[in-house]
């Protein structure tokens, strides 16, 4: 086979692998969120009082909302 075959098995290897490396990347970029990953509509709406989208009413009234949803 000689000196080039040899070489050109490794770089082949080295392409399969990569390749298995972006799927495993983009399949797990794509996946679902578990539940409690993520954005739950408290959490939304903790962050969104911290950052000053909403005053202490509306955040109060919508917890309340959500608790009572439960």
């Amino acid at each position: 086979m000689g000196w080039f075959g040899g070489v050109g098995m490794v770089v082949l290897m080295a392409l399969v692998l990569a390749a298995l490396v972006a799927l495993v990347v983009v399949l797990a970029r794509r996946a679902p969120q578990l539940p409690g990953q993520g954005g739950t509509a408290r959490r939304i709406l903790d962050e969104r009082f911290a950052r000053g989208e909403i005053d202490q009413e509306e955040y109060e009234r919508r917890r309340d909302a959500l608790t009572r949803a439960k």
